[in-house]
């Protein structure tokens, strides 16, 4: 069952009551919500509300809170995802997938070989939090994937610690994801980075080198970027839980 974010003064007692248009809009004319049935509900603060609606209408819905439970959907590191801005709908799907994956943050940047256009890229930040946040009510995960304003790759990177970056390559000599997590500080904010369909430019391969910045490989194999970001974030994933738990590779 979807939940769907709610705000502190939407509580009052031991009812949740809505009023938000756009909100209504979704349980009334979309799910087609009537009185009786259960809506599941999540506050800033992580906390899940089980509820039965009492009244629904365009304009206003009250529900009985029966349960309320602390969500634990969330990734135990902070983790963000640096991505070249791809095409509609491998944009639209590589979203999705952060958000699902538990992708604390999306910073969107176009690179040497990027299809889109900035302008166009620009005035598209407010549509990519909106179908994060679509992915954040089917998923349940405990917080939203914040999408921030498209910039330049090297401010970015100047956002995080460089032994906390991984930059996704399909072409590098320097390791595969299980030993770029080696010197990863947990407690940190760990930055995964990845290219657009044509991969990075010599240009920008000449710059991590110079840098000094890790880069990995996800193997033998060709990806689709939408795919390579998901197999990327998902062994990084993996290799960063392997750290926690002791395990070495």
């Amino acid at each position: 069952m979807p939940h769907f974010l709610i705000e502190k003064e939407n509580i009052e007692g031991n009812f949740i009551c809505v009023e938000d248009r756009e909100l209504l809009q979704h349980l009334v004319l979309a799910l087609r919500i009537k009185t009786g049935e259960t809506l599941k509900f999540i506050d800033v603060d992580k906390n899940v509300y089980k509820t039965r609606v009492l009244e629904v209408s365009k304009k206003f819905l009250k529900a009985e809170i029966l349960e309320t439970v602390k969500s634990n959907r969330e990734l135990d590191f902070k983790l963000y995802l640096a991505q070249s801005v791809l095409k509609n709908d491998a944009q639209n799907l590589l979203i999705a997938n952060a958000t699902e994956l538990g992708v604390k943050g999306l910073y969107p940047f176009l690179s040497d070989f990027s299809t889109v256009k900035e302008d166009f890229a620009k005035k598209r930040t407010e549509k990519f939090q909106k179908i994060s946040n679509e992915s954040f009510k089917q998923c349940e995960r405990a917080d939203l994937m914040l999408v921030f304003d498209i910039l330049p790759l090297e401010i970015i990177l100047e956002k995080f610690k460089k032994e906390n970056i991984i930059i996704l390559a399909e072409r590098c000599e320097n390791t595969d994801i299980l030993g770029s997590v080696k010197d990863i500080d947990l407690g940190g904010e760990i930055l995964v980075v990845t290219g657009p369909e044509g991969g990075f430019s010599d240009r920008e391969f000449e710059f991590f080198k110079e840098k000094g910045f890790k880069m990995a490989t996800l193997g033998n194999l060709i990806y689709r970027a939408p795919n390579a970001v998901t197999a990327g974030v998902s062994n990084v994933i993996f290799a960063l839980e392997m750290k926690k738990r002791g395990i070495s590779n």
